[in-house]
């Protein structure tokens, strides 16, 4: 059986206003509505999709740009159930910010913000954390039902952003402050996935300064955080390095398939997925096995395993992997390296980062951001 009902939302008029490219961005996501069409199918969680009748609809939207006007969202990840504390709610999801503002610039790794967004409505409920320049939050982010918030940075200091320079793994409580700055292992964290073990967690880091992803133990024992013995590197060789249209490019999205122990990796600049097996216990074992090369990729970043068991990558179109004709696309392709579908989330080039799939009792929710229009869109399914 397929979806029943589409809780459709209506784009949210403030969202234009606080974003001036946000009209533009809305526009083009009336122009691929038989693209999110190809959401709604590829959504249905391991059972055979019937036709779906497409009707004139558009994602809830918000802007993810909050008041100091930081813009470009990289990360984004759901708060899990059983999270405590009152800062976060369970659903909700955070966004992190790479770009300072238009007042201070647009500059490329200064962002310092990382939002918390309504997974209903798209909008802006607050600011989670607000550091001091230069941060660069990337796409590194993840929640643990535990209490911690992780999030990479790469930042610059020059207005020219000719100075890319790896931050460490911030590491943050419920409440958002900050409770510790992992360096070690963590080469700019340029992507980030979780092996979530109690009281325990494995952290996988992908590391854009030097090709490589890395496995650190971390203890969250009597609520507390502390990294245990040193970093594993589990992949290398990936290739990475400087770029005109995305600052840096390497090893990016990671997606922990926790059932076979499997670490997907989005390779930018390879232009590749790769798959390491035994992730939780391997060590070095090069780029991993092949899984995924086609036309369709254009510098893959945001990576997911959908509820079908497919895995979906966010084309980040750097300047060595672009074409203009297939802006901002989302690729879908089996884990089996069938490639499924494809669709732009924007018409201008670069648009597509991060993405998420999860489900909230029945509702089957899929988010995107959008990094020209400072913007986030969630479609949300109820069977």
């Amino acid at each position: 059986m397929g979806f029943a009902t589409l809780n459709a939302h209506s784009a949210n008029a403030d969202s234009a206003s606080a974003c001036p490219r946000a009209k533009k961005g809305i526009d083009g996501v009336k122009k691929i509505l038989i693209g999110l069409g190809a959401v709604l199918m590829l959504m249905s969680v391991g059972r055979a999709a019937r036709a779906f009748p497409l009707k004139p609809f558009l994602p809830a939207q918000g802007s993810t740009s909050p008041s100091n006007g930081d813009l470009v969202p990289y990360g984004l990840a759901e708060v899990p159930d059983d999270f405590p504390g009152h800062t976060l709610k369970r659903g909700q999801l955070l966004v992190s910010n790479f770009n300072s503002g238009v007042a201070s610039g647009n500059l490329a790794g200064q962002g310092r913000t990382i939002v918390i967004i309504d997974h209903n409505t798209a909008q802006q409920l607050g600011v989670f954390y607000q550091g001091t320049s230069p941060i660069g939050f990337t796409n590194a982010l993840a929640i643990v039902p535990e209490g911690f918030v992780f999030a990479g940075s790469v930042f610059t200091t020059k207005p020219d952003a000719s100075d890319p320079t790896a931050g460490p793994l911030l590491v943050f409580d419920k409440n958002g402050n900050l409770v510790d700055s992992i360096t070690t292992g963590t080469n700019g964290p340029w992507g980030l996935a979780v092996n979530d073990l109690g009281d325990s967690a494995q952290l996988f880091v992908s590391n854009v300064f030097d090709g490589t992803v890395t496995r650190l133990n971390v203890s969250f024992h009597h609520g507390g955080f502390s990294v245990v013995g040193s970093p594993t590197t589990i992949g290398s060789g990936y290739a990475f390095g400087l770029d005109a249209a995305a600052l840096v490019v390497g090893p990016a999205g990671l997606a922990y398939d926790k059932r076979h122990d499997r670490l997907y990796v989005a390779s930018e600049d390879d232009n590749e997925i790769f798959a390491i097996d035994n992730a939780s216990t391997t060590s070095d074992g090069g780029k991993g096995t092949l899984v995924f090369a086609d036309s369709s990729l254009e510098g893959p970043l945001g990576l997911i395993v959908a509820p079908n068991g497919n895995l979906i990558t966010a084309n980040a179109d750097p300047t060595a992997h672009q074409n203009a004709t297939t802006p901002s696309e989302l690729v879908e392709f089996t884990k089996s390296g069938n490639f499924v579908r494809e669709f732009s989330i924007d018409p201008n080039l670069g648009a597509a980062f991060a993405i998420l799939n999860v489900r909230l009792d029945a509702v089957n929710q899929f988010a995107w951001v959008d990094d020209v229009t400072a913007s986030i869109s969630i479609l949300r399914l109820a069977e």
